[in-house]
């Protein structure tokens, strides 16, 4: 691993204060170093950046990318893979998938446009072995999971015997033996309605077996998040997504966990780097865009964004990210069976459902988002809202929610909007009236720098997930993970949007841990990329007699209870995160 210098680029680097300045970039041994000097220095590989500009790698902290999900979602779409293909070569294997790629072409195509870093957001525990083969088989970026416990059985009748202390040594047990990152609760007490058919519509609606509200859960899980002192907050999908009012639901979801008070710190790597990773906040929202619904049925449907971004710019407990809608192909999947299946009955396309037992559940349709559509057209309109009407860009990141809102390949079309009213005056004129008449859209006239572009792709991704130790900046310390962009700050019209497109597609340089991975979106290296877990610890007396529980109640599973954890042979690279709370926090003297 040579060192390397990148020269004289214009350096976008908000968690370390740098907006646009000319600055050199030092690399050594795959980390940001303050300087080079003798042999190393004579030594490095150096790229002149003059007149381009110069950020971390992209760090993508919500998307679908592996798991027994995903690629339920490759096997109904055949029709999807000959729409992009990835030719093998000497160098890389071949690959196929538009909306749902192979997991060689992710790899590949996320390295091309700039990101080292992604992170899948709803991983089942049943199923978490799968979900790392597939991480583990996905080239160069450095990955994790969220562990998705919204309706998993232990932790809703944990929760409602009042014994938060159990749920959060189930929580801890569960994190460590699934080797999972943070904490995702989907439809909470909803998805374990769906096994018979059924739903919960608000926040204080008792589920069926277990009696539980959403509420309860959400409160719950927050605490549990908080108590166990993980590095993210509890990454939330709220009830009703995709229903016409729903944002109404969302805000009351958000104002549960204000009260929870964040421990802000977890782990000597957070207090031992310069940078303020602190994540000041005690929820996550998910797709931000989905659960802003305004109007009462398809008919009268409107972008309720003013409600939810009025709530948000005036809460310091919240951070979202915000599920654009780029048009075009996508495929619908998530842990919320009932929201896929009310897809389903919207538009007769083929069908997956699937109950994980005893734990959650998921859904899988495809799905095409168009222009003409009035419907289409307003959601593509509130996820720019949700990034461009939210004050403090601090409190927002930028996804598609891939693939659900649309795929990951198109974040330079989604950047080009946030940049240029230009550009979404272009596509309202190829709209239907529904995206300026129903949304706020059309009079903002907010175009966003390239520093603000930074903090919503990659500097508030990392530090919203606790990973700003390592990621998402270029500070002293920080991995080696840069990009180059063939764009002068100095020059950019906005008017030419076309122009800020190809620049954001296809990077002059993604360099990871200090070496050149893609060249103008020709992969030239293929390193293997880390996995990040959390291992968080509680009362080891606690834990047996949670244990005891589990494995009373795992008969009714379909596989022996040895046979459920994910051996460390799954992992390549893996980076344990050692998560100790004092057992104060357990409510324990």
């Amino acid at each position: 691993m040579a060192a390397m210098i990148i020269k004289n680029g214009y350096v976008f680097d908000p968690l370390s204060g740098i907006d646009g300045d000319v600055k050199d970039i030092f690399i050594k041994n795959g980390k940001v170093v303050a300087d080079l000097s003798g042999p190393e220095l004579n030594d490095a590989k150096v790229i002149d950046a003059r007149g381009k500009t110069v950020m971390p790698g992209g760090v993508d902290s919500h998307s679908h990318v592996a798991g027994a999900k995903v690629n339920a979602g490759r096997l109904m779409r055949p029709e999807d893979h000959y729409k992009s293909v990835r030719l093998r070569t000497q160098l890389t294997h071949s690959g196929s998938g538009y909306t749902v790629p192979s997991v060689y072409k992710q790899g590949y195509d996320y390295a091309a446009m700039g990101y080292t870093t992604v992170f899948e957001a709803a991983m089942p525990p049943l199923e978490a072995r799968h979900t790392h083969e597939e991480m583990r088989a996905t080239p160069i970026l450095d990955m994790g999971a969220y562990l998705v416990l919204g309706n998993n059985w232990f932790i809703m009748r944990y929760l409602k015997e009042g014994d938060i202390e159990k749920a959060a040594a189930y929580a801890a047990w569960m994190m460590r033996v699934h080797k999972a990152y943070g904490i995702k609760c989907v439809n909470p007490a909803g998805v374990e309605n769906w096994g018979w058919a059924k739903n919960v519509r608000s926040l204080d609606e008792p589920n069926i077996h277990f009696g539980i509200t959403s509420r309860e859960m959400i409160e719950g899980l927050a605490k549990v998040n908080e108590m166990l002192g993980l590095p993210m907050s509890l990454h939330l999908h709220t009830n009703n997504l995709g229903h016409p009012g729903n944002w109404k639901i969302t805000c009351d979801s958000l104002a549960i966990p204000s009260g929870i008070e964040p421990h802000n710190k977890a782990g000597v790597e957070w207090a031992q780097t310069k940078i303020d990773p602190k994540r000041k906040q005690s929820v996550y929202l998910a797709h931000a865009m989905f659960s802003a619904f305004g109007g009462t049925s398809w008919k009268d449907f409107e972008s309720g964004v003013k409600g939810l971004v009025d709530y948000i710019n005036k809460a310091e407990h919240v951070v979202v990210d915000n599920g654009s809608v780029p048009f075009g192909p996508a495929t619908a999947m998530t842990g919320d069976g009932p929201a896929i299946h009310d897809l389903y009955q919207l538009t007769g396309q083929k069908w997956s459902n699937t109950d994980v037992e005893m734990e959650c559940g998921s859904g899988i349709i495809p799905f095409t988002y168009l222009k003409g559509n009035p419907v289409h057209s307003l959601q593509w309109a509130m996820g720019l809202e949700v990034l461009l009407m939210i004050n403090d860009p601090w409190k927002t990141i930028m996804t598609t929610d891939h693939p659900n809102g649309g795929v990951f390949t198109q974040y330079p079309l989604v950047i080009s909007w946030l940049m240029s009213k230009a550009a979404r005056e272009a596509t309202f004129a190829e709209c239907h009236k529904w995206a300026r008449d129903r949304s706020g859209l059309g009079g903002t006239d907010r175009e966003m720098s390239l520093s603000e572009i930074a903090v919503l792709t990659r500097a508030n991704s990392a530090r919203t997930i606790g990973m700003a130790y390592r990621k998402g900046h270029l500070g002293i310390g920080a991995d080696g993970d840069v990009t180059v962009y063939s764009m002068d700050p100095s020059k950019i019209d906005t008017k030419d949007f076309v122009a800020l497109v190809k620049a954001f597609t296809r990077p002059e340089y993604t360099i990871k841990g200090g070496d050149i991975v893609a060249m103008s979106g020709e992969v030239v290296a293929v390193p293997e990329g880390s996995r990040f877990y959390c291992r968080p610890h509680v009362d080891e007396d606690l834990e047996t007699d949670m244990l005891s529980d589990v494995k009373a109640w795992f008969k009714y599973y379909t596989l022996g209870f040895a046979n459920y954890p994910v051996p460390d042979k799954y992992l390549r690279n893996p980076v344990p995160i050692e998560v100790n709370r004092p057992l104060e926090a357990l409510g324990r003297r």
